[in-house]
């Protein structure tokens, strides 16, 4: 039987082959599918049970944040508990620069609603520049309700514009305790370096001088924090959890506000320095400088413009002249050369020196002059220290020589810090020899030995060595290291912890009977009718010992047979004025330099800013104007605790 010719489908393709082909790529098909669906299957397994807690954690950071929370400054008090230093409630407008869509457009808007001045503007343009751009930045601080009210109406139209509520620092004695208070300014990147950042966790500001600066780690406080719930664009909704800090400490220091007060204003329009210390212990009564600054231009961020203005006033007001200020002693170092010829025995307290009003080394025609032209005829110890006559102190200071000289001065703390807890402190120059070849490359020279003698040549003092000494003489050899810092508190428990004053070596003296004789000299510069200072001594409640000062700005000629008066004399080229004290002398209680410079005589100007000062630290009231004055007192410390919200 014969088979018909094949299909043309069979002849075209193999069926079973393709079968065989489907089969096998849909066994493929199906068994990656199973592979994906179990590779699925395992991957969910990790992510929803394995990792549960990692991804759970994720998702709880997106919305919830950990947000520091800065702690209360510590306050600052002086010694009867008036403020100096204080936390008051304020409104600061910030901008996040990374949230603004437009900069412009958002800040001329803001301005049409509130406040906002030149000065504003470019202290934020400063500060964006120097903050990342995540980060807030103050464009006013101390919004008024009326200007927070409008903000609140409008919040909505200004994306990345928030109004805070804090503290900001105040200072209640402004300008008068700046320099030793100092002030609080924002974080520079540079100190962000130098200290702790996790301490700083929150902290947008820190001391920049005086006791701010020094006690910055007390006075900080540690940070909290707190947990708060946020929408998806980052809007707070509700706070999980607040863990607290702990507040600043609460500073007392040894200032007294009103003895502070009337320092500042005895020394009324002139430039200067007041430095009062209590030399039983060495605690800073008083610390001024003048003339001063308003320490709230920098706590709210003070612009390029006005701090340059700081900088070029002729007047330095930023300048600490109680610390920094340099000056030639003058006659006021006579009392401590006194005690130095007596204790190295080149004099007694009843050798006697003639005062012609001029005298000239052997060999030498140049005059070394006396402050008074005609002289003092003979003069002994306490005479030449009651009047201040040159001469003598410069046959003592001859018969002495450099090398004794700079011992026994330095021995009382001149030409040396004095260690004081507040920065910035200088420490001037005593010369010596070794000082003049090392500095000069120079041999020192008999004349030069002269004008150290009496406070003059290369010598440069600071107002509060000059208290120092003082102080040291008034306690016969003993005294402290001069401090401000009296107690600290803790502004929960309100325990105390006081500073127990540093004793320094004491000047010990072959005989201690010369301690009671050059302060019987200096007694009588107050109250002997012949004294340089009579006349703040004369209706004296209590015995002052003192000396009065001249320091020379400019040179004398060698032909002048005068002294040109006050008012022939330029500002910048008269005399500056000294004076220190300590009182009363049985019972020394304040030990006080005052230097008003340019400003004349000490007898004359700076002796009368001294007798205020101590009349209100020992009587409670001061003269002005002949009349007796209670100054009022600052503000009072104010009830309430310097706790954490």
């Amino acid at each position: 039987m014969m088979l018909g010719p094949p299909r043309r489908r069979d002849a075209l393709k193999n069926v079973r082959d393709e079968r065989k082909a489907f089969l096998a790529r849909s066994a493929v098909a199906v068994l990656m599918l199973v592979l994906g669906l179990g590779l699925l299957i395992a991957r969910l397994v990790n992510l929803q049970i394995s990792q549960h807690g990692y991804f759970s954690t994720r998702a709880d950071e997106n919305r919830m944040r950990v947000v520091p929370v800065a702690p209360v400054r510590g306050l600052i008090y002086d010694r009867n508990g008036v403020v100096l230093a204080q936390n008051q409630p304020a409104f600061v407008l910030e901008i996040t620069p990374e949230q603004v869509p437009d900069m412009a457009q958002t800040l001329q808007r803001l301005a049409a609603i509130i406040d906002i001045g030149a000065t504003d503007l470019e202290r934020f343009r400063d500060r964006v520049a120097k903050t990342p751009r995540y980060r807030g930045v103050p464009l006013r601080s101390n919004l008024s309700m009326e200007e927070v009210a409008r903000y609140e109406i409008r919040r909505h139209e200004f994306p990345g514009v928030e109004v805070t509520a804090g503290l900001s620092r105040n200072y209640p004695l402004g300008a008068s305790a700046a320099h030793i208070v100092g002030y609080v300014g924002g974080i520079t990147e540079q100190e962000l370096q130098q200290v702790d950042a996790a301490a700083y966790r929150g902290i947008n500001q820190i001391g920049k001088i005086g006791v701010e600066k020094s006690r910055e780690e007390l006075l900080r406080g540690e940070p909290g924090a707190k947990i708060i719930e946020a929408n998806a664009f980052g809007r707070p909704l509700r706070e999980l959890d607040y863990r607290r800090g702990y507040p600043g400490r609460n500073l007392i220091l040894s200032l007294d506000a009103r003895v502070q007060l009337v320092a500042e204003r005895a020394l009324g329009p002139l430039t200067g320095a007041v430095v009062a210390i209590d030399p039983t212990s060495g605690e800073v009564i008083a610390l001024v400088s003048k003339p001063g600054f308003d320490p709230h231009f920098f706590v709210e961020g003070i612009s390029r413009t006005d701090y340059q203005a700081l900088l070029d006033d002729p007047q330095r007001p930023l300048y600490n002249r109680a610390l920094q200020g340099t000056y030639p002693p003058g006659s006021t170092v006579k009392p401590a050369m006194a005690l130095a010829g007596l204790e190295y025995g080149v004099t007694d307290p009843s050798h006697r020196e003639f005062c012609g009003g001029q005298m000239s080394l052997p060999g030498s025609s140049r005059k070394y002059r006396c402050w008074k032209r005609s002289g003092h005829g003979w003069v002994d110890m306490a005479l030449g220290v009651m009047r201040s006559c040159d001469i003598y102190f410069y046959q003592l200071a001859m018969n002495l020589g450099i090398d004794r000289i700079h011992a026994a001065m330095t021995g009382f703390g001149l030409g040396a810090p004095t260690g004081l807890d507040v920065p910035l402190e200088k420490g001037g120059l005593f010369p010596s020899r070794e000082w003049k070849q090392r500095v000069r490359r120079e041999s020192w020279y008999p004349g030069e030995t002269l004008n150290v003698g009496i406070g003059q040549g290369y010598t440069l003092t600071t107002p509060v060595q000059l208290a120092q000494m003082t102080a040291r003489i008034a306690m016969r050899g003993g005294g402290f290291k001069p401090h401000v810092l009296r107690a600290i508190e803790d502004p929960i428990t309100r325990e105390r912890t006081t500073i127990e004053p540093e004793p320094l070596p004491r000047i010990e003296l072959k005989d201690n009977r010369n301690w009671a004789t050059v302060i019987a000299a200096m007694e009588d510069v107050t109250h002997s009718p012949s004294g340089t200072a009579q006349r703040i001594g004369k209706d004296a409640p209590y015995r002052i010992a003192a000396k009065t000062g001249t320091a020379q700005v400019a040179s004398l000629r060698q032909d002048e047979t005068r002294a040109p008066t006050l008012a022939e004399t330029p500002v910048h080229l008269r005399d500056h004025a000294l004076f220190i004290a300590f009182a009363p002398v049985e019972a020394p209680r304040i030990a006080i330099a005052v230097i008003a410079e340019h400003a004349g005589g000490g007898s004359a100007v700076a002796a009368p800013i001294a007798r205020m000062v101590m009349d209100q630290y020992l009587l409670g009231e001061v003269l002005f104007d002949g009349e007796p004055t209670i100054v009022p007192p600052p503000p009072e410390r104010p009830a309430t605790r310097s706790a954490a919200p």
